[in-house]
């Protein structure tokens, strides 16, 4: 089970879940420690901006943070919850939930992980950047980039409705 939120969020969502793994999508800037309860090596600290072209000054997510990921979330045993989340909860961490779904259920339907995702939270906005490199490294021939196009931007919000996206 993946739990998504914001940067607010981390600590009550991993307290609440009992959750073992923890992504962080945060520019490096932004500092975040290891929630209590979670070991260094279950958190995966990405640092890249929320944007999805070069900005001087930024970094821009990259094939090598999705790589990152898609790793991190096929060593997880699933024996306990994984929390993903960014500084406000509504595009990266998103389209990082999305990705490990894809990641973890080659099988499963991508429109179906993208309604689900949508269903469980109004604000969703997956960041297209990542979505876009994930859907290259994970051979799914455009069928992510179609199904977050699909859903649509979400309502406009300062933080992210935080959400739970069953594997």
């Amino acid at each position: 089970m993946l739990h998504v939120c914001s940067l607010q969020r981390l600590k009550g969502t991993v307290y609440e879940t009992r959750a073992s793994h923890v992504v962080s999508l945060l520019g490096r800037e932004t500092h975040v420690s290891c929630p209590p309860g979670v070991s260094r090596a279950n958190h995966l600290w990405l640092k890249m901006h929320d944007i999805t072209a070069p900005l001087d000054g930024h970094v821009v997510p990259g094939e090598n943070h999705v790589a990152e990921l898609v790793d991190f979330a096929r060593r997880w045993d699933r024996a306990a919850p994984m929390v993903i989340h960014c500084f406000a909860g509504i595009s990266r961490s998103t389209a990082s939930a999305f990705i490990v779904a894809c990641a973890l259920d080659p099988q499963r339907d991508e429109h179906d992980i993208a309604r689900a995702i949508r269903d469980a939270s109004t604000t969703a906005s997956p960041n297209t950047r990542l979505v876009a490199l994930a859907d290259a490294l994970l051979a799914r021939e455009g069928r992510m980039v179609a199904a977050i196009d699909a859903i649509g931007r979400g309502v406009i919000a300062e933080e992210g409705v935080p959400f739970r996206l069953d594997l």
